[in-house]
C-alpha cells in the first residue's frame, strides 16, 4: 500500500512538471516545397534547435511561449505555442530557395551600404599588396643595406607601403567592430538572456564576441546558444559577487 502511494506521488509530481511544457515537432521548407537543413528553430525565451538533413525538427517549449524560424539572419513571425493544435506536425514554409542561397548571413541594409561605399571609398587601400619589389630591408653593421649604399626612393617607397597597410589594417578592424555591433546587440541578448541594467552593460562589455567568432557560426542557434549559456553563467557571478544590488 506505501509503495503505490509513493508511485502516486512521483506520477503526479511528474504531471506537475509536464503542465504548461509542449513538444513542438514538424518539417521546414522552402518556397518550392524542399526541406530545408540548418534552418535555426527557437523559442521567445531562448531554448533552440536546428532542423535535421530532411528538414525535421523538434522542440519542447513553454505553453506561454512563442517559435519562429530563422534562417541566414531573416526570421519569420512569432506563433503562440498555446495556439499550435497539440500532437499535429507543425510545418513551415519559408518564402526562399534553398539552392540559389549562399551559406551566409544577411545583414541589416544599412551596415551592409555603409560597408558596400566604405569599402569604395577605400578600395585602393583594401585592395593594396606590398609589391614584390619591396623586402623587408635590414641595415648592416657598417650602416648600409646589405653592404652597399642607401636607396632613397626605395626608402620612401618602404615607408609609403607601412602607412598603407596599417590603414588597412585599420579600417579592417572597423568594419570588422560595425559588424559585431550589428550582430551583439542589446536587444538581442536582453531577449536571450533576460538580463537587465546594469548587469546587461557588464555581460556586454565583458562577452563581446570576436567578428571571427560571429562568423564560425553557422547558424543563428549556435549565435544565441553562446549568449544563453553564458549570460546565466554571468548571472550567478553577477548575484555572488554583487550582492547589495539585488532587491
Amino acid at each position: 500500500m506505501k509503495t503505490r502511494t509513493w508511485m502516486i506521488l512521483i506520477l503526479s509530481v511528474c504531471c506537475r512538471e509536464a503542465i504548461g511544457q509542449a513538444l513542438i515537432t514538424g518539417t521546414v521548407y522552402d518556397k518550392s516545397m524542399y526541406t530545408m537543413r540548418g534552418v535555426s528553430v527557437m523559442g521567445t525565451s531562448g531554448a533552440g534547435t536546428v532542423t535535421d538533413s530532411l528538414g525535421r525538427y523538434h522542440i519542447m517549449l513553454a505553453a506561454g511561449d512563442s517559435i519562429y524560424f530563422s534562417y541566414l539572419g531573416k526570421s519569420t513571425a512569432r506563433y503562440l505555442v498555446a495556439e499550435i493544435p497539440s500532437g499535429q506536425p507543425f510545418d513551415m514554409s519559408l518564402q526562399v530557395n534553398t539552392d540559389s542561397l549562399p551559406t551566409v548571413f544577411v545583414h541589416p541594409r544599412d551596415y551592409r551600404t555603409d560597408s558596400i561605399e566604405n569599402r569604395k571609398e577605400y578600395a585602393k587601400v583594401f585592395d593594396y599588396k606590398r609589391p614584390n619589389s619591396l623586402p623587408n630591408l635590414r641595415l648592416s653593421p657598417r650602416g648600409g643595406i646589405g653592404g652597399v649604399g642607401i636607396d632613397l626612393n626605395m626608402l620612401f617607397d618602404m615607408k609609403k607601403a607601412r602607412r598603407m597597410e596599417a590603414l588597412q589594417k585599420r579600417l579592417l578592424e572597423e568594419e570588422h567592430g560595425k559588424y559585431v555591433d550589428r550582430r551583439f546587440t542589446k536587444a538581442i541578448v536582453k531577449r536571450v538572456t533576460g538580463l537587465q541594467p546594469p548587469v546587461l552593460d557588464s555581460f556586454m562589455v565583458q562577452y563581446r564576441p570576436s567578428y571571427e567568432f560571429i562568423q564560425g557560426c553557422t547558424t543563428d542557434y549556435e549565435f544565441y546558444h553562446y549568449i544563453k549559456e553564458w549570460g546565466e553563467s554571468f548571472s550567478k557571478d553577477w548575484k555572488q559577487t554583487h550582492p547589495q544590488l539585488i532587491d
